[in-house]
């Protein structure tokens, strides 16, 4: 999948409608999707990420809220994948400046959420879905 024009969503971030948006999609979207998107929220917000960093991380996040988007979320099933696809080539591009302590606070959110056997098909982020 060719992934879209992610940095023209950038004015549809928000943090409110993230915080939304992943407490609504949640459970459909699942642990991945919600795991990764709350480390690119987290890293957003450090101090020690680059002006670059943060600009594809919103624009990531941005595609990520919009309605609007190669797949509507409303499809069952395949809806949120292009959301995931987005989500991971910003995390792979950022991940050096992923910290441990951001790494936690996701996981901490997640468990609000999930239970752990969901928490633990998550694997490595990095590994496609089987």
């Amino acid at each position: 999948m060719e992934l879209p024009d992610f940095m023209s969503y950038a004015n549809k971030f928000s943090n409110s409608e993230f915080v939304e948006k992943i407490a609504r999609i949640a459970k459909r979207a699942g642990a991945k999707l919600v795991y990764v998107a709350l480390i690119l929220y987290y890293t957003l917000q450090s101090d020690k990420v680059s002006t670059t960093d943060k600009a594809i991380i919103i624009g990531a996040l941005g595609y990520m809220i919009s309605p609007l988007d190669v797949l509507p979320d409303a499809i069952p099933i395949v809806g949120l994948t292009d959301d995931l696809a987005v989500l991971l080539y910003v995390l792979k591009k950022v991940w050096g400046n992923v910290e441990p302590d951001i790494k936690d606070k996701a996981m901490q959110k997640l468990t609000k959420w999930f239970d752990q056997e969901e928490i633990a098909e998550i694997g490595n982020v990095f590994e496609e879905e089987k």
